[in-house]
């Protein structure tokens, strides 16, 4: 058995507690290891603003309510651009369309930007364990840089009914026999029905596994600091959930749209044809839905969001079971917003209050104003730095947004000028701003000349029906809007 001197013990002692510190290094202006917040960010495809907290008590959102009561929620909280990958790409380099050069969903960000730090990747340099779950960034375009460990999909059929299954297969049967790379790609623009109902269980589609599998990391990572970043499909077409959820609503109880028109005198270049839904089966290719195919995919829809909120729920309460909650950041954020018939439309892709607007709950640890909602104007891209501020982290350099933690303690806080969001048709660039009373649209040609222009006045008409800004006695409001639109967020910030 090896004995020490005196001396020798004292060395060991000094030599250990060098390697402590070393082991415990922390960069300049970071919270020290003991002090880390972990990070829960749940993200949410196609969640519109439709959920119990937000006043839509026909919806039955129980968890993401009772996580908006322990947190703040933010009623008007935008994304950069209404789809998918500009707006997650936006959110996750803390970068806005402009700056991405994302604006369909094909351009990988790493080709723009090779050199951006995404948030998670910031958080993995800053000694977190980041993982992803299922779809955070769109699609095939995922980040291995962003993650410490590889990127988790569910796998299996997205459709459980065996008729709906053979439909698939037959479409695919159907195609021309052509290159194998073009047939490919024909295969993977298939699309089925647009909704299921099935007698499953939740984790038989793609939403319940998701929870299983971060139910099952939190148990593993949960003594070391973590960002995990789950991402639920639903409610995203097609609308597939289990019955239990269908059974939660009655169909002639649903609601169509008041207002399944365009906004008078609203430019054409301002609409969609919805042509994400047309490819369904059963969709028209033109023209509008039935009553009874809009009430159904509505039903559809609810039943979806019903069941992801089971899902939110699941993980949630294993936050809870691991003692975790007081030491977690936790963000629930939708990609964008969604119509459902408003404005003859559906879908997303437009620049709209409804496509703009989506739902942003935060909950902190020692937040002074938890269960309280703000009407701050913030942005996808301020989530960025606001989980930095909250975690302890500096806030680099690259980001275009700004920290909305200070609503956290002070939900009435005088805030943002405006929020900014875009949408492109073709080579014309619709940039959309919301103030606290307006949103105003200049779609503009390459050469930054004006196209149309849209004005809605929020406080008279909140869901858009009338299309203002060519009216005379608007003249100088347009101008100042104008002005307003082109100084951009720069001078939008908060003070």
């Amino acid at each position: 058995m090896k004995t020490f001197t005196r001396r020798g013990l004292l060395d060991l002692i000094l030599v250990g507690t060098a390697a402590c510190v070393l082991a415990t290094e922390v960069l300049p202006g970071e919270a020290p290891p003991a002090a880390k917040k972990n990070v829960l960010f749940i993200a949410v495809d196609d969640l519109r603003p439709q959920l119990g907290c937000y006043g839509k008590r026909q919806v039955l959102s129980p968890n993401i309510d009772k996580l908006a009561a322990r947190g703040t929620l933010f009623e008007h909280a935008y994304c950069q651009q209404a789809v998918c990958s500009p707006s997650r790409t936006s959110l996750l380099t803390g970068c806005r369309p402009d700056t991405t050069k994302v604006y369909d969903l094909e351009t990988h960000f790493r080709k723009t930007i090779p050199d951006v730090v995404t948030l998670p990747q910031y958080f993995k340099k800053h000694g977190y364990h980041t993982q992803g779950f299922s779809k955070i960034y769109h699609g095939g375009l995922d980040d291995a840089e962003s993650w410490s460990v590889p990127h988790w999909q569910p796998k299996g059929p997205q459709y459980q009914l065996k008729e709906n299954m053979q439909l698939i297969r037959k479409r695919i049967a159907e195609l021309p026999d052509e290159d194998a790379k073009v047939k490919a790609a024909r295969r993977s623009s298939i699309r089925g029905m647009p909704f299921e109902c099935a007698d499953v269980a939740d984790n038989a589609y793609a939403d319940g596994a998701t929870a299983d599998e971060a139910i099952r990391v939190l148990r593993d990572v949960k003594d070391k600091p973590f960002f995990l970043a789950v991402g639920f499909l639903k409610p995203h077409l097609p609308f597939v959930a289990p019955r239990k959820y269908w059974d939660l609503y009655k169909r002639e109880d649903i609601p169509l749209a008041d207002n399944p028109y365009p906004p008078k005198d609203s430019p054409k270049i301002a609409w969609s044809n919805w042509a994400e839904l047309r490819a369904y089966e059963g969709m028209p290719r033109t023209g509008s839905l039935g009553d009874d195919q809009a009430r159904e995919l509505i039903h559809g829809y609810l039943a979806c969001v019903s069941y992801t909120d089971a899902q939110v729920g699941r993980v949630l309460d294993e936050l809870d079971r691991a003692g975790l909650r007081d030491n977690t950041i936790i963000v629930l954020w939708g990609d964008h917003g969604w119509k459902l018939g408003e404005h003859g439309m559906w879908c997303k892709h437009t620049n709209y209050e409804l496509d703009a607007n989506a739902p942003l709950i935060l909950s902190a640890p020692g937040q002074k104003a938890a269960g309280r909602k703000t009407s701050g104007l913030v942005e996808f891209v301020d989530i960025y730095p606001t989980l930095c501020e909250l975690a302890g982290l500096p806030r680099p350099e690259h980001l275009e947004g700004a920290s909305f933690a200070p609503l956290l303690d002070d939900p009435e806080k005088p805030w943002k000028k405006a929020a900014f969001s875009q949408y492109p048709r073709g080579k014309v660039m619709g940039y959309t701003m919301r103030t606290d009373r307006y949103r105003f649209t200049r779609w503009q040609n390459p050469d930054g000349s004006a196209l149309a222009a849209e004005l809605y006045d929020h406080q008279k008409d909140p869901k858009e029906n009338v299309n203002i800004a060519g009216l005379p006695e608007n003249a100088k409001l347009v101008e100042d809007l104008t002005a307003q639109l082109k100084a951009g967020w720069r001078a939008a910030k908060p003070q």
